[in-house]
C-alpha cells in the first residue's frame, strides 16, 4: 500500500475483491501478482504466522485470496513478553491481530487497583470494540509471552465489517457477549463469595479447554486480579477447594473432579 493514500475494499460473494477511489485496490488478479512479486525468503515464523490468520475467528471465512490483501496491508510487529502494546486510552488506529503468543488485558482504577479483563491466545484479534467506537483501547495490552503481530488500519477493518456478513455476525456475537460477561462479572462482584466466583471461572475455563483442563494464569495475583479480589483471598479459596476434594491442582492445571459439588459451591 503506498503511503498517504486511503484504500477501501470491499467484496460480494462470488466476486473479486475490490477498492475504491484511485483505482482498484486488491482485485484478484491483483492480489496474486503483489503476493508472487513478494521475496520468498520467508522464514519459518513467518509461514506459521500466515497459516494463522486464517485462523482468527473474524477472519476464518473469507478466501485466500482476501486474506493475501489483509496480509499486505497489515504492517508486522513482535513483541517481548512484558512488552505493552497498547496502553489504555490509546488511539485505536489499528486492529491488532495477533498470531501468535499471549496477552493479558487490563486496567487501573482511579484506587489504584488493577482489573484484569482476561488473557487471550493468539490466533484473535485484539480489542474490536475500540477500533469500532473509534474512542480509544479499553485495556492496557501487555504480552505474557513473545507475540507475533499484525496492524490492520481501521477503515479496512469497518469496511470488512461492512462488507462481510459472516465478519459482521462474527462481531456482533463478540460485543453481545462481552456485554453479558459485564454484566456477570459485575453482578458476581457485588453478590457472590469468592469461592463462588472461583467456581464459576473454573467452569467456563474448563469448558473452553479441548480436554477440560484449566490453566490458571501465571501467578495467583493475576487470577485475583480477573476475579476482583486479593491474591490471599483467592488462594484461600483455592486452598478451601483443594481440601475438599473438589479440585486437583498441579503444574498450574485444575481438574474438576467433583463437578456436582462445584456447581453447589459456584450457585453459593
Amino acid at each position: 500500500m503506498e503511503a498517504g493514500k486511503q484504500r477501501t475494499m470491499c467484496w460480494t460473494p462470488g466476486k473479486a475483491f475490490r477498492g475504491s477511489g484511485e483505482g482498484e485496490l486488491y482485485g484478484q488478479h491483483e492480489v496474486d501478482r503483489t503476493v508472487s512479486s513478494m521475496t520468498h525468503s520467508v522464514s519459518d515464523d513467518t509461514g506459521q504466522d500466515r497459516g494463522a490468520l486464517a485462523k482468527i475467528p473474524l477472519l476464518s471465512t473469507l478466501t485466500d485470496g482476501h486474506l493475501r490483501a489483509l496480509w499486505a496491508a497489515s504492517p508486522p510487529r513482535r513483541y517481548v513478553a512484558q512488552q505493552v502494546l497498547r496502553n489504555v486510552g490509546d488511539a485505536a488506529t489499528h486492529l491488532l491481530l495477533l498470531l501468535r503468543g499471549r496477552v493479558a488485558a487490563t486496567a487501573t482504577t482511579s484506587a489504584g487497583r488493577v482489573v484484569r479483563f482476561g488473557d487471550f491466545a493468539g490466533p484473535c484479534a485484539l480489542d474490536k470494540v475500540a477500533v469500532i467506537d473509534g474512542r480509544g483501547h479499553t485495556a492496557t495490552l501487555t504480552a505474557l509471552t513473545p507475540c507475533a503481530v499484525r496492524s490492520l488500519p481501521r477503515d479496512l477493518f469497518l469496511t470488512l465489517v461492512d462488507c462481510a456478513p459472516a465478519a459482521r455476525a462474527h462481531v456482533l456475537r463478540v460485543l453481545a457477549a462481552q456485554a453479558r460477561s459485564q454484566q456477570n462479572r459485575f453482578a458476581a462482584t457485588a453478590t457472590m463469595r469468592t469461592e463462588a466466583r472461583l467456581a464459576v471461572w473454573l467452569f467456563e475455563n474448563a469448558a473452553a479447554a479441548s480436554d477440560g483442563r484449566v490453566t490458571l494464569p501465571d501467578t495467583q495475583e493475576c487470577l485475583a486480579d480477573l476475579l476482583g479480589v486479593t491474591r490471599v483471598t483467592v488462594n484461600r479459596a483455592l486452598t478451601r477447594l483443594r481440601r475438599d476434594g473438589l479440585i486437583a491442582v498441579a503444574h498450574r492445571k485444575v481438574d474438576i473432579l467433583a463437578p456436582e459439588l462445584l456447581r453447589l459451591r459456584a450457585s453459593g
